[in-house]
């Protein structure tokens, strides 16, 4: 990018204070003292765990030539951490401030692109592919940044270790390369911590797609009230952001999921809700079954966008779509009945972009899986196995009911929590598996600074209050490679062994540290006949 100048870019802004000269070039934006560049605007907030202001020096050391904070001037130069003579701009809001300097450094790409933004807690990721699929099969020339990837032409660049929506001048950068290679629309994956800390402010969207709201990251938002906030803040852009010569604001809406009830007020200039027919049951209630409906079903007359006549396989799904521009089949390889929601949405998406039927239908189709999203692993053994991503207890319920429907046999699953995140989770999740798998091992997951031994026993007392019997039909395995290879040898012909929770990630943090891992390495390793010992949990004397 061309250089721009300090002034130019904080202009808007409305700072609260600034010191130094302002009108000097700009090359770039750093957030980060230790990957500052020479030319950048090293950008920095008081933060959660520690003062980013702290690293001032560093960052300049490294080339950075001036700084945008949050504390004034004064302070900072009697802490000894900003020379007297540092261009620097203070403002209230410094992570908004992130967003909107890195819009302006960009030229605005949010401005001249068709934004599609799609949040949820699960099944984000799969209805962000699937509407990417859905719309470059219909002849748009669509661009996807997701937390797996970003695609861009014929570019797909990966966008990080762990899940959350790439930083504010990230996203900025790869809607603008967008631009530059002639994109015309963006799916934007945007995740609760995106949402909450403005990394997609500044960009102005034009349809908005929920998938669910379920239990998760309440360690960071304090409340399901908060979360659930901080998705709704994606409607809020919506109706608040201009609109686009001849594209109405569309918010795409889940009638099946609770969150229609506080979503569906906030205006839109058209709503798309969707949902899964029920039948009713013989008593005349309603029934939460996807099986083919009766000639008496329930269909709240607000649906816009729904599925009759669901049949799932091992091979996939079937179902009828019935939408505002026709009744169609449609046929879909992804495997679990709970992605009929996540293709609904992607369908509701080809909607409001004006699709044709016939695009819908072979986009669908083309997805033929997501990494890590129910991803069999195949070694030639005698029973199924799968990577899934399933990390909430929404989300894990899910993947074991699928699996349950896809064999006769007995459902193996390994599984972990987080540490130093949403604690209610650990206790969910056990009491999910010792309720849905018939084997349950209990085992790592990111336990970053906390004791392994302690998220462990929280997830097996829970799966033990669900008459799971620790060393029967319960296990916990502290290394993750030893637990997965515990239950490819357990499993037998016409099983299903899920590992669950890492999904498409590529590390796992112990302590502070990530080191390398990847489930599909450690599946394949046990369906081998080996596990893969490549953590800390290997070592002697790890605690």
């Amino acid at each position: 990018m061309p250089a721009q100048t300090l002034a130019r870019l904080v202009r808007d802004l409305r700072p609260l204070g600034a010191s130094g000269p302002l009108n000097i070039p700009i090359t770039g934006i750093s957030l980060y003292a230790d990957q500052a560049q020479p030319g950048d605007v090293f950008m920095t907030v008081r933060g959660v765990y520690r003062d980013g202001h702290q690293y001032i020096r560093q960052a300049l050391d490294r080339g950075a030539v001036a700084v945008i904070g949050e504390r004034s001037p004064d302070e900072l130069t009697a802490q000894a951490w900003l020379p007297a003579d540092c261009p620097y701009v203070q403002v209230a809001d410094g992570r908004g401030a992130q967003a909107q300097v890195a819009a302006a450094f960009y030229g605005y790409p949010g401005q001249r692109l068709k934004m599609v933004g799609v949040t949820g807690t699960d099944g984000k990721t799969t209805t962000s592919n699937l509407a990417y699929a859905v719309l470059k099969v219909g002849g748009l020339k669509v661009g996807a940044v997701t937390t797996v990837s970003a695609k861009i032409g014929d570019q797909e660049l990966d966008t990080g270790f762990h899940t959350t929506t790439p930083d504010a001048p990230d996203v900025q950068r790869y809607l603008a390369q967008m631009v530059a290679a002639g994109m015309e629309v963006v799916v934007l994956e945007t995740t609760s911590h995106g949402l909450a800390q403005k990394r997609v402010d500044a960009i102005d969207f034009d349809v908005a797609v929920i998938t669910n709201i379920t239990h998760e990251h309440l360690d960071f938002h304090g409340s399901l009230e908060a979360y659930q906030q901080a998705k709704a803040e994606l409607f809020r852009k919506l109706a608040e952001s201009p609109a686009k010569p001849g594209l109405p604001k569309t918010a795409v809406l889940n009638a099946d999921d609770s969150s229609i009830a506080y979503l569906d007020p906030i205006w839109a200039d058209r709503k798309l809700r969707y949902g899964v027919e029920r039948r009713r049951t013989d008593d005349g209630g309603p029934s939460t079954s996807f099986s083919a409906p009766s000639s008496s079903v329930l269909r709240p007359p607000s649906l816009d966008v729904y599925a009759t006549h669901v049949v799932t396989t091992p091979r996939g799904l079937q179902f009828t779509a019935h939408t505002p521009v026709g009744v169609f089949d449609i046929t879909s390889p992804l495997l679990g009945v709970y992605n009929v929601h996540n293709i609904l949405a992607a369908i509701s998406v080809g909607v409001a972009l004006g699709v044709s039927v016939a695009a819908m239908q072979a986009g669908i189709a083309s997805v033929r899986g997501i990494v890590g999203r129910m991803d069999p692993v195949d070694e030639g053994q005698s029973f199924i196995a799968v990577v899934d991503f399933a990390h909430t207890p929404n989300a894990l319920a899910q993947a074991l009911q699928a699996a349950r429907a896809m064999t006769p046999g007995r459902v193996i699953v390994v599984f972990g929590s987080a540490g130093l995140r949403d604690r209610a989770k650990r206790r969910m999740m056990g009491e999910v598996a010792g309720r849905l798998a018939d084997l349950v091992v209990v085992t790592a997951e990111d336990p970053r600074t906390e004791s392994l031994d302690a998220i462990m026993a929280e997830s097996v007392q829970a799966a033990q209050t669900e008459g799971k019997v620790e060393g029967v039909d319960l296990f916990r395995v502290a290394d993750r490679g030893e637990a997965i290879y515990m239950a490819t040898q357990m499993a037998q012909g016409g099983d299903i062994v899920l590992a669950c929770g890492k999904g498409h990630e590529q590390s796992m943090a112990f302590g502070t540290t990530e080191y390398p891992w990847s489930d599909h390495a450690a599946l394949r390793a046990a369906l081998r006949g080996a596990p893969l010992r490549t953590l800390p949990t290997s070592q002697p004397g790890w605690a």
